[in-house]
């Protein structure tokens, strides 16, 4: 797998399992001793660190300052007030906790250590240790409701599925839990056997992308057929459930395809001026153009057009832009983030049977990491999100909101990219806490920053005391006006 493509694909789930991530990382003896004697100045070095790393290369500061209303500057005062009233590190961690917490960015978080774990080499518990957890998806809201019928398939496990009548329309529904393939264990397992790792060795890099590849492209066939399931038992609306699904990795943009024949067009993502990113865009670069010089004529062209692209973007991943007057909260003379590329990668949109063979073509459009079909549903399409569907599953609902493919039903997700670059984390020099913050941002068709979060077009009054059933109550009380509705432009679109 080329570079850029492991970036954009394996490393864009950190943002969702970021704590099982470092989970395991060893504490060095300054840190394991620092929990026997407590140094406010020590703490106080560490909050600066933070304050620096995002004055460098946290891609929604202009979101903090202008959208948020976030006041920086107080926020990492009371920060420092509350590092300086602590007695011990527990309540120094509290006050990093509470900053994250207060400017509201989900994907601005602080993973503190533990002591490293052993890292088993077989079976599930190997799995276990690359971080596959079927906790990790969320269960079927729709399953719930009143009426709903569960169809029983081979990948029933891994996608349950029914019908629910909505009047005279029968309405498939769907629950994708997580979109990675860290969700599912019993996969890896599969995975691990069928490409026959090593019994006995740790899962490195190369093995670990391995198996979360074959797992991926596992799912898309299941999914594919669990939809076709749906329609053999007559579905004449689907309902794809993502509430209280956390996100995951590029794979949401393969899945919006599948459920639309639309084709869509993927939000821009733009990314934080750094070495960092002029590196990753050097790199895609030499690999364009040395695929160009074998490529025929048509890719030729798109190929060195694409790497020409790319070298400007590197240009301006070298041009700092000064943060400062941004703490004061004016705007700066320069873009604080650069134009980068879409969420599907290098193109916007394409046709997966143009480009099914290219070796090139994953790193220009990511959907291609595995093999996929457009419009494996092609009917109407409605979208169930609440307040706990984040990260890649937001993606996944604002691209089809954005590209009229589908109708949003529930209430308000959060939004907002997370991590693409695979690079050392930055972890704070006392402490040695990981400090998490994105270096990317994800654009809506309207030119808002995904992180806003995405709306719903009917609304569903869920409240935070509901229960499970009582969300289900409330669902099946709306989900005749979003059949409606989605039925209603279906017959005028055609």
């Amino acid at each position: 797998m080329d570079k850029g493509t492991a970036m954009r694909t394996m490393a864009s789930f950190r943002s969702f399992i970021s704590a099982l991530a470092f989970a395991c990382i060893a504490l060095p003896a300054s840190v394991s001793n620092s929990a026997e004697i407590f140094d406010k100045r020590a703490w106080l070095a560490d909050l600066d660190q933070v304050h620096d790393a995002m004055a460098r290369q946290y891609a929604n500061l202009e979101w903090a300052v202008f959208t948020r209303e976030a006041d920086l500057p107080g926020l990492f005062q009371a920060a420092k007030d509350r590092i300086e009233a602590a007695s011990n590190d527990a309540d120094a961690r509290a006050a990093f906790d509470r900053f994250a917490r207060k400017l509201g960015d989900g994907h601005l978080l602080f993973v503190w250590p533990h002591k490293k774990a052993q890292n088993p080499v077989s079976g599930a518990s190997r799995c276990r240790s690359l971080g596959y957890d079927s906790a990790s998806r969320a269960g079927m809201l729709v399953g719930l409701a009143a009426g709903y019928n569960a169809i029983n398939t081979p990948q029933s496990a891994d996608f349950p599925a029914g019908i629910i009548m909505s009047g005279s329309t029968k309405v498939g529904a769907i629950k994708i839990g997580v979109f990675m393939p860290q969700g599912f264990p019993a996969l890896c397992e599969a995975a691990i056997t069928t490409l026959a790792l090593p019994a006995g060795k740790a899962c490195d890099d190369i093995c670990s992308n391995a198996v979360a590849s074959w797992v991926t492209s596992r799912l898309t066939n299941e999914l594919a057929e669990q939809i076709h399931a749906l329609q053999t038992a007559g579905a004449q609306v689907l309902l794809v459930d993502i509430a209280d699904n956390g996100g995951g990795t590029e794979w949401a943009e393969t899945v919006a395809r599948m459920v639309t024949p639309i084709r869509l067009k993927s939000e821009r993502v733009d990314f934080v001026r750094s070495d960092a990113w002029a590196s990753s865009f050097a790199n895609d670069e030499a690999t364009f153009r040395r695929f160009a010089r074998t490529a025929n004529a048509g890719d030729r062209v798109l190929l060195i057009r694409l790497a020409d692209q790319i070298e400007a973007k590197r240009q301006i991943a070298l041009t700092p832009c000064d943060s400062a007057p941004l703490w004061r909260g004016e705007h700066p003379a320069c873009s604080w983030l650069g134009k980068g590329f879409y969420g599907s990668g290098y193109l916007a949109a394409a046709d997966p049977s143009a480009l099914a063979g290219k070796p090139w073509a994953s790193l220009a459009f990511t959907p291609m990491e595995v093999t996929y079909r457009e419009g494996v549903w092609r009917g109407p399409l409605i979208v169930l999100i609440n307040r706990n569907t984040g990260s890649a599953a937001s993606e996944f609902a604002a691209l089809l909101k954005d590209n009229h493919a589908a109708l949003l039903l529930g209430e308000p997700a959060d939004g907002g990219c997370g991590h693409t670059l695979d690079g050392p984390p930055l972890v704070l020099k006392h402490s040695g806490a990981i400090f998490e913050m994105p270096d990317c941002a994800r654009f809506r068709a309207d030119g808002s920053n995904e992180i806003t979060g995405v709306e719903p077009d009917i609304l569903v009054g869920f409240t935070g005391t509901d229960g499970p059933h009582a969300r289900a109550q409330r669902l099946s009380a709306k989900l005749p006006d979003a059949v409606a509705a989605v039925e209603t432009k279906s017959r005028f679109s055609h």
